[in-house]
């Protein structure tokens, strides 16, 4: 491996996952994803065998990743995966939903939490994947705002001295109200997509923050606010 700047993408085959991979590899850095298939792209990939048991999962995921690096940390831990699906309680779907939102939103930010604290430099940079909705009520999709609620908390927790992160890392989420995916152009024809944030923007916004340029605070929600195309990022009060 060698000596240029590295980082995980978790989630890596996802669609802002693979636009991390893209922008980080076009800037010179070593890039390794971690998803259920490979990105072709990536200099490695740690393949995620699926699971109904988080221990197992998490294990094998950490160990994989342990296996690739060795004694190398890693500058950058970016959590992209995740997912969406409504429901509300009264749904016959809710529990297949609220397992499904579960599994993608948080096992994957717990495992990448466990991968910062092994793996990342002192100083270095986990994101998580929260969601603006997930601050308030979500009455039509209660799996998905209970998981994105959790990932909200774990970056707070993240931020306590005793939280087990490298000295002086920094935990931030970003808190996106809807990406500019093929996915939801597909689903949400009729939307209007100058409200989505670009992909574009968030990988951009990660390797800033990677490389210093206007860093958060650790524990950080970062709202993500897309008008007319531009975004701007505001952090949560």
């Amino acid at each position: 491996m060698s000596s240029s700047q590295r980082v995980i993408v978790y989630g890596g085959r996802g669609a802002l996952g693979s636009k991390c991979v893209q922008y980080f590899k076009s800037k010179g850095w070593w890039v390794a994803s971690v998803d259920i298939a490979a990105n072709d792209e990536a200099n490695e990939n740690v393949l995620v065998k699926m699971s109904e048991s988080f221990t197992d999962q998490a294990g094998q995921v950490t160990a994989d990743v342990a296996q690739l690096l060795g004694e190398q940390k890693v500058d950058a831990i970016l959590c992209v995966a995740g997912g969406w699906a409504g429901g509300s309680c009264s749904s016959k779907d809710l529990y297949k939903n609220a397992d499904l939102m579960w599994k993608q939103s948080v096992w994957t930010s717990t495992i990448s939490s466990h991968l910062a604290a092994l793996h990342l430099k002192p100083g270095g940079l986990l994101t998580l994947a929260g969601a603006k909705a997930a601050q308030s009520g979500t009455g039509g999709m209660v799996g998905y705002g209970m998981a994105k609620a959790a990932v909200h908390q774990l970056c707070q927790s993240l931020a306590n001295k005793n939280s087990g992160m490298p000295t002086e890392a920094t935990a931030v989420a970003i808190l996106p109200v809807t990406l500019d995916t093929p996915m939801n152009r597909k689903f949400m024809p009729d939307a209007d997509f100058g409200s989505w944030t670009p992909l574009e923007f968030i990988a951009e916004l990660f390797f800033n923050w990677a490389t210093g340029v206007n860093k958060p605070a650790s524990g950080t929600l970062m709202q993500l606010l897309t008008t007319g195309g531009e975004t701007q990022t505001v952090a949560a009060q």
